[in-house]
């Protein structure tokens, strides 16, 4: 990426690269970028009989650590408290949430099912 790319260009890039990555790995899309007054969530999506909740993480190289190292635990605090929101606003009751991460640094690209877990 050039440096006149704006970090929300990047982010914009990242997922679309991302909903590529789990659509080859037999996810399904449902939404994207829902949000809410609490934040986002990037993508939700099926795996099998699961309902994932994917953070997109993007950093166009690794000079400053991976982009899945930017997934703090505040940051995974703020996407289940997310979650919880579109849970109740869709209506959704999945018998299996869980929180995946994919995390593009340079060209590389991460999936890392089950990344976290935090009781919602």
């Amino acid at each position: 990426m050039s440096r006149s790319t704006s970090t929300r260009d990047q982010g914009q890039l990242g997922e679309e690269r991302a909903v590529e990555h789990l659509r080859v790995h037999g996810y399904s899309v449902i939404e994207r970028n829902f949000r809410c007054r609490l934040g986002e969530i990037d993508i939700v999506a099926r795996d099998g009989d699961a309902l994932v909740f994917v953070e997109v993480r993007t950093r166009t190289d690794g000079r400053r650590g991976t982009a899945l190292e930017t997934v703090t635990p505040a940051k995974q605090r703020r996407i289940a408290r997310v979650a919880e929101v579109y849970l109740s606003m869709r209506r959704q009751h999945a018998a299996a949430c869980r929180f995946d991460v994919v995390g593009i640094t340079g060209e590389h690209v991460e999936l890392v099912r089950d990344a976290f877990r935090l009781g919602l």
